[in-house]
């Protein structure tokens, strides 16, 4: 079956912009950030998304007029949601009122049907995330109905593998450290694989929600980080490949988000937060010769009122 292919993602996504943080880190090293809001829907996972839909077409999995269905928190919705609709799919996200009501509002905007799961308190737990799950399992079993699986396809890492090759092509100088937050692992493991395919092995830190440190103490928990900290092991995340793992107060990464607007110029989402608070944490430590890159996730428009 001859591959899909849309000239407007295919030019729209990727390619977006490396910045060095100048006020934040004057006397550390140097701590850069990959800026993934440069996508259509403002977040690395459109990489992914596009990538698993094309890879389904071609192996015909799907087919124009079919539905898709996965469990998600917003970003990875709404980039699905985005692509569906390019490419003539209906798509349907099982999601809940614990993420931005932006993000649900995105997704619908695109036009996917979004099925809420009520959360207690509003806080994402291990047991709404297996709600969530469940639901979009018992969906997926329906005739002509394709699972996405962000959480065992092989194409979602290949999805992120550009954004390590962009990396090492724009910094033009050796890696000491890459560090990023984990969710499903994919983002984190694909770039890897592109950094170490452009010729860099630097050391990685996968880093997690110290309010949900299930990779440091085997506990999980309530948090408020959007995409990060499931409470069980990423299924991407190969822990052999790591350097460390690191725990992050999740509310050292909402104070990082107005730090990084108000003096970097970078309006961004809490994972972002997360990852530079840690990756300025590792500059310091490394020295002022050293080069830390982490990831900016995505933009923080997605997140309304829930960013300080």
């Amino acid at each position: 079956m001859a591959p899909f292919s849309d000239p407007y993602l295919e030019h729209a996504i990727g390619g977006t912009p490396i910045v060095q943080l100048k006020n934040l880190a004057p006397s550390s090293g140097q701590v850069w950030v990959k800026i993934e809001s440069g996508n259509p829907t403002g977040s690395y996972k459109d990489r992914m998304a596009y990538g698993v839909v094309k890879n389904a077409f071609a192996r015909g999995d799907l087919k124009t007029g079919d539905r898709m269905v996965e469990y998600t928190g917003g970003s990875t919705g709404t980039a699905l949601a985005h692509v569906a609709a390019r490419c003539g799919i209906k798509f349907i996200a099982v999601s809940s009122d614990a993420f931005a009501q932006s993000k649900l509002d995105a997704m619908r905007a695109y036009g996917a049907e979004v099925i809420v799961v009520p959360s207690e308190e509003r806080k994402i737990t291990p047991e709404l995330i297996a709600a969530m799950k469940q639901q979009a399992y018992e969906i997926a079993d329906e005739p002509n109905t394709f699972y996405v699986d962000q959480f065992g396809s092989p194409d979602v890492i290949e999805g992120y593998v550009p954004v390590g090759q962009e990396i090492v092509e724009q910094i033009g100088a050796d890696i000491d450290v890459f560090c990023a937050a984990v969710g499903t692992g994919g983002a984190f493991m694909g770039t890897t694989k592109g950094l170490n395919q452009a010729g860099q092995t630097p050391d990685l830190v996968a880093l997690e929600p110290l309010q949900s440190p299930f990779l440091t103490t085997g506990q999980g928990g309530a948090h408020r980080i959007e995409g990060i900290g499931l409470g069980f092991t990423p299924p991407f995340l190969n822990l052999d490949r790591c350097d460390e793992i690191r725990a992050i107060d999740e509310n050292e990464a909402f104070k990082m988000c107005k730090k990084l607007a108000v003096e970097e110029g970078i309006f961004c989402g809490p994972s972002t937060g997360l990852n530079v608070t840690a990756a300025l944490e590792i500059a310091a430590e490394r020295g002022p010769d050293s080069v830390t890159v982490t990831l900016g996730c995505d933009h923080g428009s997605k997140y309304g009122q829930t960013l300080p």
